[in-house]
């Protein structure tokens, strides 16, 4: 077992009331937290409640890819930390009902957690843009957040008509309580604990489908032109993929590839040599499509996945470069391209 310090009372308090006091212990001897975060105040700082969210979602995923929690496992019993890089997610630009359309859905609460938008990554390949955003006042220690969003104007007119009928009744998770918490967060900068409970759970419910199972026909139609815009018919805003930064990231490929898992063939390489990612393939998941009589049928699909990345110091700053890059993204993304 990872020993963990004692010291970080405030964050196991904002995680026990959600996954209970064991999975938040497991967190917090799993990952690797920075000392800035640690403390036992009444009040949690916009940071810590940002790694909170963070832990939670990466217990989450860990649920939902058996694949990431096999290789947890194996970490763990190597007594090795994981330094959690970033999560990414999906969204749609365009039509989704309640629900705030792109990256907005989710800029809007993270901001009060610390978050800015410090990149920007064009994917035209994909039909998609990407942003990153930073956790400002720790930005190497507090997972940073790859948001994409699909534009879904630039598709054909029957993938743009599928994906209003897929994603145009979305419904927004956050009420009048998160919104109290998170304004009390903004302005002051920390919280009360059972104000940061109230923004996780809102939180962690906008990292979930908030639209109806999509129609058969309707993802068939969409898929034909975007498999991503697939994945959110199926997946919703789920954490798309926790990421592990690791000293060596093909030597570490070349030891999961030796035993037997899954990784994709190639590790990504930005322009700039210094950020090299690649990632295990995604598992399958069983998910349900609506039909013109009203029954549903399943249908499995690729979810979501784990991935690698390295990081090198920029020499022009002195200080590791947290930067990501468009063709490395496109790259990564292919990974829940699999069909059956």
């Amino acid at each position: 077992m990872i020993p963990v310090s004692s010291d970080f009372g405030t964050l196991a308090r904002l995680l026990g009331p959600i996954v209970g006091e064991a999975k938040a212990q497991d967190a917090l001897e799993t990952l690797r937290i920075a000392p800035e975060l640690a403390g036992s105040a009444e009040r949690a700082s916009r940071a810590q409640v940002a790694m909170a969210l963070n832990a939670v979602l990466f217990l989450d995923l860990l649920e939902r890819v058996p694949t990431a929690a096999r290789y947890i496992d194996r970490m763990r019993a190597a007594g090795e930390p994981i330094v959690f890089d970033h999560g990414a997610l999906r969204t749609i630009d365009g039509a989704t009902g309640a629900l705030p359309s792109g990256h907005e859905a989710f800029g809007r609460f993270l901001a009060p957690l610390g978050y800015e938008v410090r990149g920007l990554y064009p994917l035209p390949a994909l039909t998609m843009t990407g942003r990153a955003y930073v956790q400002v006042d720790l930005p190497a220690s507090v997972p940073q957040f790859f948001v994409s969003e699909l534009h879904i104007d630039q598709l054909p007119g029957t993938a743009q008509a599928a994906a209003a009928a897929i994603f145009g009744a979305s419904v927004d998770p956050l009420g009048e309580a998160e919104w109290a918490a998170l304004d009390a967060l903004a302005r002051d900068g920390d919280c009360s604990i059972e104000d940061g409970v109230t923004i996780l759970r809102g939180a962690l419910r906008s990292f979930d489908r908030q639209h109806p199972a999509p129609a058969l026909a309707d993802y068939e139609a969409l898929l034909e032109h975007s498999k991503e815009g697939a994945w959110i018919a199926t997946e919703g805003n789920a954490f798309n993929h926790a990421t592990t930064r690791v000293p060596d990231v093909e030597g570490h490929a070349d030891s999961l590839k030796s035993e037997g898992y899954p990784l994709k063939p190639a590790v990504e390489i930005s322009r700039n040599g210094r950020v090299r990612q690649t990632a295990i393939l995604a598992d399958k998941v069983a998910r349900p499509f609506r039909l013109p009589d009203g029954s549903e049928v399943i249908r499995e699909v690729p979810g979501s996945f784990y991935e690698f990345i390295s990081r090198d110091i920029d020499p022009e700053t002195g200080l590791l470069d947290l930067t990501f890059d468009s063709g490395n993204a496109t790259g990564i993304f292919a990974v829940t391209r699999q069909q059956t």
